[in-house]
């Protein structure tokens, strides 16, 4: 920083596409601060180092990060603001430095205004200067590149870049192609798969895709030995040449892509606007999100059958769980999600976790985040309720579920919680709605029943999810104004998080589809969602009081049906048969009155 006179450096979580999950080589503030959570900025002064993220990572931090840092809990109060508004306020004049690669292109202008309103200086080194100093960092790495086929994608690769050239064809007639930084992106325009990312079957590649492969070709940038026969025949009848993954910017230094210009989405890195100048480029949306997120029959189908698989990992763990647990074994969190893994490696199609298992008891199951490490796992308690928050990765769909269990007698106030998140879980799965609404507007119905009592949680109550890739994908969420269209898939998840005591996440995967409603009049369409996830809600939780008809229906049929579906894939298993037709036939136990207690 001295050398370059930078008064202020910024190192985000993020790796040169705007990934939220980066490989080991790019996981820069982490090398730097000691923090393992996934979203967070450290912030680095001559003589101070500061680290800011929000509430799912605050008690995290504060166990990893040394006395050196000072923690910034965002939005904590008022006056706990993030990184880009704290920085606003340092003396003018100061010259603050980031890796253009990685900001978006939409946030770094929005944040070079505020700061020369301020009278501050934002400057872009030529190197990271974590990168400088990081002596033993991981090299790139180099695991091969491997087709996605047809029978899993439900379309070729050509249709798909046929289509995308159709939509560069309404952006103007000065458009030559499109420059597309977003792995994910990559990999599904191409067909492509790969292992760069832990947990996430992308590899580290830009893509200029042309907008005829006369006279220009596209050129995929990735690593060269990643690269084999197979993979280039494909891509060769697609029209795409390959270099080397450094070679992007001279390229876009020579403007080898022609006269014309470059369409780039607002989520583009800076150093690729920056290196385009603003000549030479179009802010155009990102057709391929949008494409990307209305899944296809094959990919629902594909969907169907991985969560079948998953359901019967899952349910095959949760009766060695119990079985263990009731024999008074002691298992600790780590083991659990080891085991759990275990069960889904028997399995034909299975890639891999779709990310690291939440695998939570007591008062680290009030952390919505919490990932728990073989050396300091807690042993998983008999008290409170425990929370496995897993998903694999299929060949034929991305998985995300979430079960709270209780191993011994849950309280009241346990049963109360569990309850009130179950209501807005069932609110949400029965949810019907006209065409043209938004995930924001559905949100309120997963907290209702929470507000209720004055309880809520403090994360998104679901997001989107990939065919086989990222498991957080858009635009959709309940959290977002994009309206809601049949081929959507979303989790459902919310919960209840007592701090230093206990946490609660019921957590199914949906796909939205179109409904008739009895009453519905022909000139409005309707829509609702059909559930993927297929395994069992502990009904010993359940606080039967506080249920309607309705919702106590909804959970028998819910049971009902897992134990339908997964009865026959896990036949050769007697445990896991034995308690799958425990559970799912077990009535719900009337509430206890006066000084009456049940014991399970």
């Amino acid at each position: 920083m001295a050398k370059q006179k930078i008064d202020v450096y910024v190192v985000p979580s993020t790796d040169d596409h705007g990934s939220e999950y980066v490989a080991l080589c790019d996981r820069r503030r982490q090398w730097l601060s000691g923090f393992t959570g996934s979203a967070g900025t450290a912030v680095v002064t001559a003589g101070e180092a500061h680290l800011f993220t929000d509430s799912r990572y605050w008690t995290q931090a504060e166990r990893e990060l040394s006395r050196d840092w000072t923690l910034h809990r965002v939005g904590e109060s008022a006056d706990i603001v993030n990184w880009d508004k704290w920085i606003l306020e340092v003396p003018r004049g100061t010259k603050i430095g980031i890796d253009s690669r990685m900001l978006t292109h939409e946030y770094a202008v929005s944040l070079s205004q505020k700061m020369n309103a301020a009278g501050v200086q934002l400057a872009f080194p030529y190197r990271n200067l974590v990168d400088v100093i990081w002596k033993d960092r991981p090299v790139r790495p180099r695991d091969p590149i491997f087709l996605q086929p047809r029978e899993f994608t439900g379309q070729e690769a050509s249709d798909k870049l046929k289509d995308f050239r159709a939509w560069m064809d309404t952006q103007g007639s000065g458009v030559q192609g499109a420059m597309v930084a977003s792995l994910s992106s990559v990999a599904w325009l191409l067909n492509l798969r790969g292992n760069d990312v832990p947990y996430n079957p992308v590899f580290l590649s830009y893509l200029f895709v042309s907008r005829s492969n006369t006279p220009k070709r596209s050129i995929l940038f990735t690593g060269l030995m990643k690269i084999n026969a197979e993979v280039r025949a494909h891509l060769d009848l697609l029209g795409i040449d390959v270099k080397e993954y450094n070679d992007v910017w001279t390229w876009l230094r020579k403007r080898e892509w022609g006269d014309g210009k470059v369409l780039i989405t607002s989520q583009t890195p800076y150093a690729i606007s920056c290196m385009l100048t603003s000549l030479r480029y179009i802010v155009a949306p990102a057709w391929y999100d949008d494409a990307r997120a209305i899944k296809n029959e094959v990919e629902i189908a594909g969907f169907e059958r991985a969560y079948l698989r998953d359901g019967a990992a899952f349910v095959r763990w949760l009766a060695w769980m119990d079985e263990k647990m009731q024999a008074g074994y002691e298992i600790d969190e780590y083991e659990a999600g080891r085991r759990l893994n275990l069960f889904r490696k028997e399995q034909d199609n299975y890639m891999g976790l779709a990310y690291e298992n939440i695998s939570a008891s007591g008062p680290n199951a009030a952390l919505p985040h919490y990932i728990p490490s073989k050396v300091a796992a807690r042993i998983i308690d008999r008290d409170t309720p425990y929370l496995m928050d897993s998903g694999g990765q299929w060949l034929d769909g991305t998985c995300d579920t979430t079960r709270t269990v209780h191993y011994g007698y849950p309280t009241e106030e346990q049963r109360e919680a569990f309850t009130r998140v179950l209501q807005g879980h069932i609110a949400i799965d029965t949810a019907i709605f006209p065409e043209g609404t938004s995930g924001q507007q559905l949100d309120v119905l997963a907290r209702r029943m929470l507000w209720r009592d004055g309880l809520n949680y403090h994360h998104g109550t679901g997001h989107g999810f990939g065919s086989f890739l990222n498991v957080h994908e858009g635009p959709q969420s309940f959290a977002s104004t994009e309206v809601l269209r049949p081929g959507h898939v979303l989790t459902n998840e919310p919960g209840y998080y007592k701090e230093g005591d206990f946490g609660i996440r019921i957590e199914s995967a949906l796909v939205v589809v179109r409904v008739s409603p009895r009453k519905a009049e022909n000139h409005v369409s309707w829509l609702g969602f059909k559930r993927f996830t297929c395994v069992p809600i502990q009904a010993k939780m359940v606080k039967r009081s506080l249920l309607s008809k309705e919702e106590v229906e909804w959970l028998k049929t819910h049971n009902a049906l897992c134990l339908k579906r997964l009865g026959p894939m896990i036949a050769n298993d007697k445990r896991a048969s034995k308690w799958l037709a425990r559970e799912c036939q077990r009535e719900l136990a009337p509430d206890a009155k006066g000084p009456l207690n049940i014991v399970w």
